[in-house]
């Protein structure tokens, strides 16, 4: 198309303004920033999937949605972060499913040793009615659950004295997570349980405040807790899922369409994370037998046999009939 020549002027200015004006509108562009806080260090492969989840809602989003994330325990400890959540002064959090076991009392199934036959019964449960169910039981408390994120199993580490058996706790102090079914695991198994925060945990193992320890081999190799206990037992007690959490409060403040970006680039996030942890979890083992790790594979039966106590235990109260129904998926 031509114009008249008295009026490229004209023209050449009404697109100098167009431009002008369109760049006005991309500045002016309003971004949702969400703020996330966790604890844990940022080689792990949750934290990696969690960045994953930030550039996938950035896309989806076309710039107008932003999660910006606060490793290494920056904002306060898990207990801290999930308060945060509570009053809406923070928007997101990952934590371990059990400090969650004093605002969601569900959450105490995952807490249950051997409550899961395998790994792929866990996640048929976790991505069945009941995991769903249980990801938003925690809106009466300001709390909705988005996903799961695998966290493996969990297993004794200690410093001097090695773990083949049950018996083998007794009199021990092992630091476990503020989960009032993780000190009753311990107790039962015979050993001391010591509720320490995560963060203090390393000092607390190289002063004698607790003699050893129990978490999944790439958290373990990461926080360099390897340095000071030399022998790993791999019972597998508990399979107990990191969980993504938004504020209730800031949820609801979000479009549909965000509440929509948001999920779907968390539900992104966890195949993920999956991948990332299977290669996390086999080169955490490789590097702490290379540290000089003795890697024990206890009988399992044993320490089963010695924690059905706690089931029964259970029988009268609400979290039985739950433990129950996941027994029975198949």
């Amino acid at each position: 198309m031509k114009y008249p020549s008295k009026n490229k002027a004209v023209w050449a200015f009404a697109v100098i303004l167009s431009l002008t004006l369109f760049s006005g509108c991309l500045r002016q562009k309003k971004v949702t920033v969400l703020k996330l806080g966790h604890v844990l260090d940022i080689n792990h492969p949750v934290h990696k999937a969690m960045v994953y989840m930030a550039d996938v809602l950035s896309k989806k989003s076309h710039g107008t949605m932003r999660i910006d994330i606060y490793p290494n325990g920056e904002l306060g400890s898990e207990r801290d972060l999930i308060e945060l959540l509570q009053i809406g002064s923070l928007a997101m959090t990952k934590v371990s499913a059990s400090p969650l076991e004093s605002f969601v009392p569900e959450m105490k199934v995952f807490g249950m040793p051997y409550v899961f036959r395998n790994h792929a019964h866990f996640w048929k449960v976790l991505n069945g009615p009941i995991g769903k169910r249980l990801l938003l039981a925690g809106i009466n408390y300001r709390l909705r659950g988005l996903c799961y994120y695998d966290s493996g199993s969990r297993s004794f580490y200690t410093k001097k004295v090695p773990i083949y058996k049950p018996s083998d706790l007794k009199g021990l102090k092992i630091r476990v997570m503020k989960s009032q079914t993780a000190v009753q695991m311990i107790r039962v198994l015979g050993g001391s349980a010591t509720p320490i925060s995560w963060g203090e945990l390393y000092t607390a193992l190289q002063q004698g405040v607790v003699d050893g320890a129990e978490n999944n081999p790439p958290s373990f190799y990461l926080s360099h807790h390897y340095e000071v206990c030399k022998y790993y037992s791999l019972d597998e007690h508990t399979s107990i899922p990191d969980i993504l959490l938004i504020s209730e409060p800031i949820w609801q403040s979000l479009s549909s369409q965000q509440q929509a970006w948001l999920q779907q680039a968390a539900d992104a996030s966890v195949a993920y994370q999956r991948k990332l942890w299977r290669q996390a979890t086999t080169h955490a083992l490789h590097k702490v037998q290379k540290a000089g790790v003795v890697i024990i594979h206890p009988d399992k039966a044993l320490f089963k046999a010695k924690v059905k106590p706690m089931y029964k235990a259970y029988k009268d109260k609400p979290v039985y009939k739950l433990i129950r129904q996941i027994e029975a998926i198949r």
